[in-house]
């Protein structure tokens, strides 16, 4: 079983604070590196690099080394998740072992290097060529001799870099940033060159709030049936207190002979009737205290709708009666089912 290193001696100059002045000063450094590349991008070079994707025949590989690699794969699964592209992470030390079989001709191979000089991808070069794989690069080096990469693919796209943010101007904390704002606009045009719908987009995301909210409707996360709190108009305040508390909406949905929805009364009117009225509400309907003029929802409705109708303005409500194009109810659906749903 393994252990937790031994904790670093304490050395003169380990500990320090961070001042917020000098904190300011980087982040408008990097901003100032982040505004020369998009200055000096060359947009017709992107411009190719992005229609060469989107009228890939095959599957698209990303690959790269170090922070390069992160931002490949990273890129990858974005693509991937789009739903019109087979697109994958290919590590180029695994490639060389024999993950190249997953390599088809046709396929593009999408290689990022700040350098251009990684030596792993030079070495994949001619062996994704033989396989028939058409290149692209992403680099941060001026072409020639000292990017030989730039050299050896059919396309490549020039990401100027002023400089990286680290103090000795080494860690790739400025050109990994840039390739990742690069590959992901580039993504953003895949989509909109695509006309890609938010339904396209919801079946690939049907986890999380993200695809919940697009992809879950009213109907599929309402009560129904036994589970709606129900009463008709003439049915007495205090006679109808169980089934005001026991469905866990704090409501009623008062209906008529046919279900036609007549109006809603809260706990919230319970409580202000018994106020106003003291004993006399015994003697009142829950026809005469309702609220005649309750939100309503469809079934087909999306529920982050339902969940937005509820927060509407002049005052948020916790529940929606749910009702058909007749006004019949057909279910209630509540923030607390919203939430629980994951919305």
């Amino acid at each position: 079983m393994g252990s937790f290193p031994p904790p670093m001696p304490d050395l003169p100059g380990s500990a320090g604070k961070i001042d917020t002045g000098e904190l300011g000063l980087l982040f408008q450094a990097q901003r100032r590196n982040l505004e020369h590349f998009f200055d000096h991008l060359d947009l017709a070079q992107a411009a190719h690099f992005a229609q060469t994707l989107l009228d890939a025949p095959g599957a698209i590989f990303f690959s790269g080394v170090g922070k390069s690699g992160i931002v490949a794969h990273k890129l990858a699964q974005s693509l991937a998740s789009l739903g019109f592209a087979r697109a994958s992470f290919l590590n180029p030390v695994d490639a060389l072992h024999g993950d190249l079989g997953a390599v088809f001709p046709g396929d593009l191979l999408v290689l990022i290097s700040k350098s251009g000089a990684s030596e792993e991808l030079l070495t994949l070069v001619p062996c994704a060529r033989s396989k028939g794989a058409r290149l692209l690069s992403l680099t941060s080096a001026a072409d020639g001799s000292g990017n030989p990469l730039s050299a050896l693919c059919d396309v490549n796209v020039h990401l100027p870099l002023q400089r990286e943010l680290c103090p000795f101007g080494l860690a790739p904390v400025t050109s990994a940033a840039i390739q990742m704002v690069f590959g992901d606009t580039v993504v953003a045009a895949l989509m909109a060159a695509r006309r890609l719908t938010k339904e396209q987009y919801a079946a690939n995301h049907p986890a999380g709030k993200i695809g919940k909210s697009l992809i879950f409707k009213v109907k599929d996360v309402m009560k129904k049936n036994t589970e709606i709190p129900l009463c008709k108009e003439g049915d007495m305040i205090m006679d109808q207190l169980t089934e005001l508390t026991s469905k866990g909406c704090g409501c009623l949905l008062v209906v008529d002979e046919e279900f036609h929805l007549i109006g809603t009364f809260t706990d919230g009117d319970l409580r202000r009737t018994l106020k106003a009225n003291g004993a006399d509400i015994f003697n009142l309907t829950v026809g005469e205290m309702c609220n005649r003029n309750p939100r309503t929802i469809s079934p087909d409705a999306m529920a982050v709708e339902a969940m937005q109708k509820m927060e509407s303005p002049p005052s948020a409500v916790q529940f929606l009666p749910v009702v058909d194009d007749c006004n019949i109810v057909i279910g209630i659906i509540t923030l607390h089912g919203l939430v629980s749903a994951g919305l």
